[in-house]
């Protein structure tokens, strides 16, 4: 043919740095295009020809030396007239109208849904170069130097197919690196349908000085190295799926040695086509600082991590693959339009993750109660987040208790309520440290709830507001004493009152602490001289200001109730004032404090200081 040459287009100048500025930060694009291109062609070549035997490949050569990069397929390969219409002339609807409603726009892009993505070379290239021949034409070279200007000539190519040659810009020398393509081959390709291999050419290394004198250095080429041997397991159905071949996937995709817990696998036709895995991994109280991997593919082609428009922002936590061919993707494959379709594949993905828990609880409940400690973190923070997934769960969610037990919050509430005198759910945030309080509610038979997670701190609220049960309430162990006040006359009510003011001031002055309430009331158990209690929506306010480094400054209000029944209080009443009185009285709300937290540096020299002097006034 004869040598042709012209501009691509009217609005090329206005479209080629604006490919190259939107795309800046994610130019390693351009391997991903040029290969899903090449994959396309064959595509194409197989519906003309269905049933050939020929092995059909996308070869990626890097020649480190020539600075180049070469993309060949054996797929469909084009006509000079197709080169003419796909190539030269950028063929997108409404030129104009892409310009006025893109330009600008720093989160977008423009290559995949306009047919672009060949023009993602010119991020890295200063030159490219197209051979290509299709069945029943001549062949065809095509070059260009910025995306713009172009020759056209017959081609070299003897065979079907398309060869595009990049020769790569100097300030853009790590794309003719093996180890950087390779790693961006791995990530977007690794599970394409068609394979995909990588050929390195480089010099080889002289084996002696002599040897290198005079002499061309030899060229090596690597046998070609397979990036997708692996199959995309989420396409095969379920029932076809074994236990080892789901661990196996895991391990291999996201690089772990721990085996995940259970997984989902989403398998949809209709009313949309979605396909996928998704695995629970074990999570941490501090999860909050983690964040999962979902990887979205569209048609087999990795897409990106992550993407919220389709997974819901609580199923970041867990790990796992999702394909759906169909997304309406407008950004070089990897943005996409907020539109109604999207939301219901995130709609759906949340049904059946809730499907599946609700389905372990109902059938499996031992095996339920044993993923809990991993999954509850989760499970919570789904709730909080998205109130249809709470809606579907709410059934589900656990309660552990100090023994070991699990407990819906309708079974804890049956099985307490008579002895709490309502709807409340008793826990612990530190069964260590609280463990004395907690043995104060197990002899009265009621169960202590464990909630030790950061993400409780929000979730007691979020259960009062929401579980739809009235008048329930959580309060820690060292919330309020009623439950462990046994009843009073009158006369030993009023005598209470009456020595409540002569103990404030004796604890007032002993503990330098004036802002400290103190109850005298009888308690259950004599031999318990007093707990430290302080109001429950109080502390959750103060703490929760720590956990987001808000400092209020609110003075935190405890109340020390003193047990009217116990020998060590009552003699305070009679002691005469002097220094063992004061001792007796620190001594006696250190301890109090202690069954609830840790003492301070100061507070804890103190203590000791203290305990000493009393155990030399035990030996007189």
């Amino acid at each position: 043919m004869a040598l042709q040459q012209g501009n691509i287009s009217i609005h090329a100048q206005n479209i080629m740095p604006i490919i190259k500025r939107w795309l800046y930060s994610d130019k390693d694009i351009f391997i991903r295009e040029l290969v899903s291109n090449g994959c396309d062609a064959i595509t194409k070549q197989k519906m003309l020809t269905p049933g050939s035997e020929i092995e059909y490949k996308v070869t990626v050569t890097v020649d480190e030396k020539a600075g180049e990069i070469r993309f060949s397929d054996n797929g469909i390969g084009m006509s000079a007239e197709e080169v003419e219409k796909y190539i030269n002339q950028v063929a997108f609807s409404g030129a104009e109208e892409f310009l006025k409603n893109y330009e600008g726009d720093e989160k977008g892009g423009i290559i995949g849904h306009f047919g672009l993505g060949f023009y993602s070379a010119f991020m890295v290239a200063d030159r490219v170069t197209i051979e290509t021949k299709s069945e029943t034409a001549d062949p065809v070279r095509w070059v260009s130097e910025d995306g713009m200007a172009f020759t056209m000539s017959e081609g070299s190519r003897s065979e079907r197919g398309t060869d595009i040659i990049l020769h790569i810009a100097e300030e853009e020398k790590e794309f003719a690196d093996e180890f950087r393509v390779r790693q961006v081959l791995k990530r977007y390709c690794s599970f394409m349908n068609t394979p995909v291999y990588l050929e390195v050419i480089k010099e080889e290394a002289p084996k002696s000085e002599e040897a290198a004198e005079g002499e061309a250095p030899a060229i090596e080429v690597k046998e070609p190295e397979r990036i997708n041997p692996n199959a995309a397991l989420w396409l095969k159905a379920p029932k076809d799926c074994t236990d080892e071949e789901y661990k196996k996937f895991y391990h291999d995709v996201f690089h772990t040695f721990e085996d995940p817990l259970f997984y989902v696998h989403l398998n949809v036709d209709y009313p949309f086509n979605l396909k996928g895995i998704l695995y629970f991994p074990k999570l941490t109280n501090d999860f909050g600082t983690r964040e999962g991997e979902i990887k979205l593919f569209s048609g087999q082609v990795f897409v990106a991590d992550n993407i919220k428009e389709v997974i819901p922002e609580f199923l970041m936590l867990l790990k796992g693959v999702i394909d759906c061919p169909d997304l309406p993707l407008n950004v070089s494959r990897s943005f996409l339009q907020n539109d109604g379709y999207v939301k219901k594949l995130s709609a759906y993905i949340t049904r059946k993750v809730a499907d599946k828990l609700t389905g372990l609880f109902n059938t499996e409940r031992s095996q339920y109660e044993g993923y809990w400690e991993d999954i509850h973190p989760f499970v919570k923070y789904g709730c909080m987040r998205d109130g249809k997934f709470f809606e579907q769960v709410k059934d589900t969610l656990l309660l552990k208790t100090t023994a070991g037990t699990h407990m819906t919050l309708s079974e804890y509430l049956s099985k307490n309520e008579g002895k709490l005198g309502g709807k409340k759910v008793i826990y612990t945030s530190d069964p260590m440290r609280q463990s004395a309080s907690i043995a104060h509610y197990e002899t009265e038979g009621i169960d202590v709830v464990v909630l030790d997670a950061l993400i409780d701190l929000n979730f007691v609220s979020f259960m009062e507001y929401s579980a739809g049960v009235e008048g329930l309430s959580f309060a820690r162990v060292d919330a309020d004493a009623a439950t462990f006040a046994k009843e009073q006359s009158e006369e030993e009510k009023q005598q209470n009152q009456a020595n409540e003011k002569v103990l404030a001031d004796l604890f007032a002055a002993a503990t330098g602490n004036q802002e400290l309430a103190v109850q005298l009331t009888a308690l259950k158990d004599p031999s318990m001289p007093g707990m430290l209690v302080q109001d429950e929506q109080g502390r959750r306010f103060s703490e929760m200001g720590k956990i987001y480094g808000q400092d209020f400054k609110l003075p935190e209000h405890f109340t020390l109730v003193l047990n009217a029944e116990n020998a060590v209080v009552k003699n305070l009443l009679t002691l005469e004032d002097g220094e063992k009185r004061d001792m007796m009285a620190a001594q006696l709300y250190d301890l109090a404090r202690m069954s609830t937290r840790p003492l301070e540096k100061d507070e804890i020299t103190a203590f000791l200081n203290r305990s000493g002097k009393l155990l030399e006034l035990l030996c007189k």
